[in-house]
């Protein structure tokens, strides 16, 4: 397939290499030019482009930006094809993207990517650390591998999200609808936890939409605690590991 990917931050520069390794045609841009693009992103055969060439005659889009950045995106979709697939992976922190009040008041938040984009979307690698997303990629089959819920209303497009996310080391899980996709957000019990197919079922279930984002806000205090302290040792995986805590 030919694949665009819009955003070479810590999930767009591990997603062009692994997916071109799988054979794909994988073009990637960001906001700073195609020369801005680190020489490993392009290793496996991604080609670097420009913003307004990423979504040009694509059969996938994957948009891995800062959520305040999709509707900016919008310009660029012009050229997309009308049978192309929408992939989002990005997360909402008032921290950094400022107060959303549609968001606030509880709009799930690919229903909103959806609506600015102007195109219905994929919901997928937006439930996994940058550092779990490098370290722990398995092959299809691996005991304890690490499950991606991966969300969408048509089950075609749904179906091929968990293709690419097996293409990518990880086991690709059916989390339903967008509707549904809240449960794979931040502060939700999946949520950067690194659970596998198996546990998934039991920890979606388990998300409480009210409490997320007060769970989110309560993880990002604490991380940023222990961050600032010196004196720490943070050990291995410790979002992982905090998040297993407070998002449980």
């Amino acid at each position: 397939m030919k694949i665009g990917i819009m955003g070479a931050g810590s999930i767009g520069s591990v997603l062009a290499p692994r997916l071109s390794a799988h054979g794909h045609q994988v073009t990637i841009a960001n906001s700073r030019g195609p020369q801005t693009i680190p020489a490993e992103v392009l290793a496996t055969g991604a080609q670097a482009v420009s913003a307004g060439e990423v979504a040009a005659d694509v059969d996938v889009l994957i948009t891995s930006v800062p959520l305040i950045r999709v509707p900016d995106l919008k310009p660029l979709l012009s050229g997309l094809p009308v049978h192309a697939v929408v992939i989002d992976t990005s997360n909402y922190y008032p921290a950094r993207d400022g107060h959303i009040p549609a968001l606030d008041r509880g709009q799930v938040e690919s229903r909103w990517v959806g609506e600015h984009l102007g195109r219905p979307v994929v919901k997928a690698w937006n439930a996994i650390t940058a550092q779990s997303f490098v370290a722990y990629a398995s092959p299809s089959g691996t005991s304890g591998r690490i499950a991606i819920p991966v969300a969408a209303d048509d089950d075609d497009d749904r179906a091929l999200g968990m293709q690419l996310v097996d293409q990518t080391g990880f086991e690709g899980f059916d989390a339903g609808t967008i509707t549904d996709s809240w449960r794979q957000q931040p502060g939700s019990p999946v949520y950067c936890t690194d659970l596998t197919a198996e546990q998934m079922p039991s920890a979606l279930s388990k998300a409480i939409a009210e409490r997320s984002p007060k769970r989110r806000e309560l993880a990002m205090h604490v991380i940023a605690e222990l961050m600032g302290d010196p004196t720490s040792d943070l050990g291995k995986d410790l979002l992982v590991r905090v998040n297993r805590l407070i998002y449980n």
